[in-house]
Formats: C-alpha cells, structure tokens, sequence
C-alpha cells in the first residue's frame, strides 16, 4: 500500500472504523493520501467528510446571491453561480476547484467562503464548476466538464434563457475569464488552449461569448525532472501539498501508463513550439512563495512571456499552497485581501 501522508482539517474517528469494514468488502488500500482519499483494490474509492458540504445559502457574503443548476444530468455536472448585488454588467469567471483532481467540491464550505467573498470584493458573477473527479474518472475528463460549461453557458445566453436570467442578466458576455486554483488552474488552462488550438482562432467557438483572460492561482504542474522548490523547500505540518502527494493525485488522475511528462501536467513537456501554436488572452499567474510548485509555476510564466505570451505573475509572500481557502497561516487573511485586489484590477483592465 502506498500512504501519502496529509496534515490537514480534523478527520471524523468514525472514518478508520469504516475503513476496516471496506477493507473486507473491497481488499486492501492500494493508494492513500491520509484524511482525503482510499483507493481499494478492487477500484472502490472513498472521500472522508474532511470538509463540510454545504448548502449555496450558507455563509454567504453580506450581497451576494447563489444557487445551484446542473449543466449535464448524464454527467451529474453542475455549478454553483454567486451574484453581487449590483447594477449594470459585470465581468464574470467560470471557476475550478482545487484538489489534485481526486478530491473537492463547489459545495465544499472554504470554496462557497472563498467565492463568495471574492464575488463581493472583485464585483464579479462566478460560475464554480463541480466537474468529475479521478479516479473514476481520469484526465481528460475534467476538461471536458470544463468546455461543456461553457458550451452551456454560450446556449443559455443564445437562448435568451428566462430559467437562468436570474444571473445571466448581470453578465458582460463579452468579458469572460477562466479561473481556478491548484488543479482548478490546471483545468483553466487546458480549456484556454483547447479554444486557443488551431481550428477554434479567436475562440470564435465562443461567440457571443468573449474569453478576455485567464487567472491561475498556484497552478497545479508536475514534471518527472524536479525543481529546486519541489525537492527543497521545507513543508510545514499544515502544508496542503507534499511532493508525495503530488505525485498519488497525478498516479490517479493521468490516463494510465501515463507519466508527470504528459502535456497535461507538464505543460513545457513539448518545448516552446507548442507554446507558440496556441492563441491565449491575458494570463494572471498566482504563485506561493512557501509552495513546492513556486519554481515551476515561475518557470511556466517565463516559458509563456518567452512565446509572446502576456503574463502577469503576482508572488504572495510567506504563505504556502492553496492559503486563500485553507487559512492555515497567520499570513493568509491578508494575502487573501491582497490576491483579490489584484484579481479584480486584473478582470477590470
């Protein structure tokens, strides 16, 4: 069994005695990121209630609106949409959860938090996409939750939808961002490129929607050469990413017989011509001075500026990966009311 050990929020003890049923139901654990997922041998996976599920009502910011809609029963794909009060159009962002793509929910309670504030402060309409999670299903599954979003959102804006007026009467169609954090960034990314390809120029695909940029917060690379950052750097016992929980989260959600040099985790893997090939808007890059991925993260913006690419990289200092919804530093309030300024000057150029 390989055990990645996690220090994160309080587990519920009731969950190692459940494990122990399953492990007769099911074999043995085969892969294992403590307090997050098991995976057993016969292909059963379980997720513990680490972090509380809640309802869009729940703790919103003083304002601000949300609901739930689905986008695809056959896929259980669905959103959650928060809406500022306001008046007239506003920017909005189709937003992706972080969790190494194994793990995480748009109705975790630190996202709705996050979104929520961020919604408010940035004045902005978000569209937080609850796409599929490996191993179940691998890459490229989540992408493709991903661009099917945006299909659906395109039809409900064609459709002069009454169901979803609610929110979509708020929306400037034609200032349209990409977002998310860790392997949410990861999956904005992939989609930008998908509709930066040869085929879609101009993302033309869109129309009447309009893709002005993209926003990465501490996105979510590998390689099977290592960095400096991901060998080095000392994690603390609250970090939320080790390099051995990298490395399960990407066991798990690459096709199989995959490795870390697949163009999915390692973007540079085909060298700066493809970077080239690709039509991208505006690229804001997050990056965590404490995080295991700061050295990739900036060799990615450099590899992007280098193809003629424009990119804003913003470094918070003194916090590690996924702060701004973890709070696991004395740092991470401030750093969160940083990274929001600077994401609402970013959608607002």
């Amino acid at each position: 069994m390989r055990t990645k050990k996690m220090a994160t929020i309080s587990l519920d003890p009731r969950f190692n005695l459940q494990v122990s049923k399953n492990q007769q139901q099911h074999g043995g654990v085969v892969e294992e990121i403590e307090g997050l997922i098991r995976v057993y041998m016969d292909g059963h996976v379980e997720r513990p209630s680490i972090v509380p599920i809640v309802p869009c009502t729940m703790s919103l910011e003083r304002g601000v609106t949300a609901n739930d809609v689905v986008i695809d029963k056959c896929t259980s794909l669905w959103a959650r949409i928060y809406v500022p009060s306001c008046f007239g159009k506003l920017p909005f962002l189709v937003y992706f959860h972080g969790g190494g793509f194994c793990v995480g929910s748009a109705a975790w309670s630190c996202y709705n938090e996050f979104l929520s504030n961020l919604a408010s402060k940035a004045n902005c309409v978000i569209i937080s996409v609850n796409y599929r999670l490996a191993p179940e299903n691998r890459l490229p599954a989540a992408y493709e939750d991903g661009f099917n979003t945006l299909m659906w959102v395109k039809q409900q804006a064609l459709n002069g939808s009454t169901e979803h007026r609610w929110w979509l009467r708020h929306c400037n169609l034609t200032s349209m961002f990409l977002a998310g954090d860790s392997a949410g960034a990861n999956i904005a990314y992939n989609v930008a490129t998908r509709l930066g390809s040869s085929g879609t120029s101009d993302f033309t695909i869109l129309r009447p929607l309009y893709l002005k940029g993209t926003i990465l917060i501490q996105p979510f690379f590998g390689g099977e050469a290592r960095t400096w950052s991901e060998k080095y750097t000392n994690q603390p016992a609250n970090s939320a990413l080790s390099l051995l929980v990298s490395d399960t989260y990407w066991h798990l959600s690459l096709p199989i017989g995959s490795n870390r040099d697949n163009p999915w985790c390692n973007p540079l893997a085909n060298g700066m011509a493809k970077l080239r090939d690709f039509r991208l808007p505006n690229i804001m890059v997050c990056v965590s001075e404490t995080d295991i991925l700061k050295d990739r993260n900036l060799e990615f913006c450099t590899a992007l500026t280098n193809a003629g690419k424009r990119v804003e990289t913003v470094m918070y200092k003194g916090v590690g990966h996924a702060f701004q919804i973890l709070h696991n530093s004395q740092l991470s309030q401030p750093r969160t009311q940083e990274m929001m300024s600077h994401i609402k000057a970013f959608i607002n150029e």
